[in-house]
């Protein structure tokens, strides 16, 4: 190693490089600083370092935000590898006692799965671990298996197309999708024909205008390829997008539209929310629903979490 080499590793620590990662995905100090719990003269004070260090900008300030240079973006996988060399090497494995721990742990999953497993956990953190706890983010696809490599995320859950080799995963059950409609529906009782089910208004869950423009775009390939097409409006009479399988379920307990929802999540709810499940006019969407982990991360807290999270889809059927 080169002496040049030395004194630019020595300018370098986890926190210098933590800073930069932040602000490669959030594109704002501000975000940033609230993020990490550090002052925006600190985060400041980080970028000059970092450019310093790399002799480059790093960062141009724009009015939507912080735009990395080609440099940056070249960093960026790179750093994210040794961070997690870094998390690896400090890591505690000296044991994990659900009785004593009060960690939170994080999970990345979609709506209906932390709807459909979420009162399992609670009462399998009640009963074996009282102090802990753990949160849910609402995210899917690649932006929850980035958010499980950065460590944002202990777990991801949900329905994933190629699973990179830097992850391991296992399926924790197969679904497909249905058709709801509430019980009394006039047009509707038990079954559903392909042509009723294109001429009564539907609530479909997704969103046709894609992200904002302060948010990162959206593969809508990916999309299609994992949750299916969204049916177009000159096929299917569309009344209502909205976000959350939830949302629908409650819009068609209270009205005459239709909504497809995962048969699991409809099951679990239909008896509560006066709903019909209904068998699809058309070829049935089938999908499998996996946890997502780091591989090779030594941590008896995401063994014993998985652990729980496959307990609590063995009673989803």
């Amino acid at each position: 190693m080169s002496d040049f080499d030395s004194i630019q590793i020595r300018k370098v620590d986890g926190g210098l490089l933590l800073i930069f990662r932040e602000l490669l995905v959030r594109r704002r100090a501000g975000e940033v600083a609230n993020h990490l719990g550090l002052s925006p003269s600190a985060i400041s004070h980080a970028l000059t370092r970092l450019r310093d260090v790399f002799g480059d900008p790093l960062f141009i300030r724009r009015s939507h935000g912080l735009e990395p240079t080609k440099r940056a973006i070249e960093l960026g996988p790179r750093i994210e590898a040794v961070l997690e060399l870094l998390d690896k090497a400090v890591s505690d494995d000296a044991g994990f006692d659900p009785a004593r721990s009060g960690r939170r742990f994080r999970l990345a999953c979609w709506d209906d799965v932390a709807s459909l497993l979420g009162d399992r956990l609670i009462a399998a953190f009640a009963a074996e671990a009282p102090q802990a706890s753990f949160s849910v983010r609402h995210v899917s696809l690649q932006r929850a298996l980035r958010a499980v490599r950065r460590g944002e995320a202990d777990v991801a859950i949900g329905v994933f197309g190629e699973i990179p080799k830097e992850f391991t995963s296992e399926v924790l059950y197969d679904d497909d999708y249905c058709v709801i409609a509430r019980q009394g529906h006039p047009q509707v009782q038990g079954k559903v024909d392909l042509l009723t089910y294109a001429r009564i208004g539907h609530v479909l869950v997704g969103d046709p205008d894609g992200g904002l423009a302060d948010e990162p775009p959206w593969d809508r390939d990916e999309i299609n390829a994992v949750y299916g097409v969204m049916p177009a409006p000159q096929v299917v009479r569309t009344h209502a997008y909205v976000p959350a399988w939830e949302t629908a379920m409650l819009m068609v307990s209270r009205s005459d539209v239709l909504a497809d929802c995962p048969r699991r999540l409809a099951m679990r709810f239909a008896d509560r929310l006066g709903l019909q499940v209904l068998e699809p006019p058309y070829p049935p969407f089938r999908f499998q629903v996996r946890w997502v982990r780091r591989a090779g991360s030594a941590d008896r807290g995401v063994d014993w979490l998985i652990a729980r999270i496959g307990e609590a889809a063995e009673n989803t059927g």
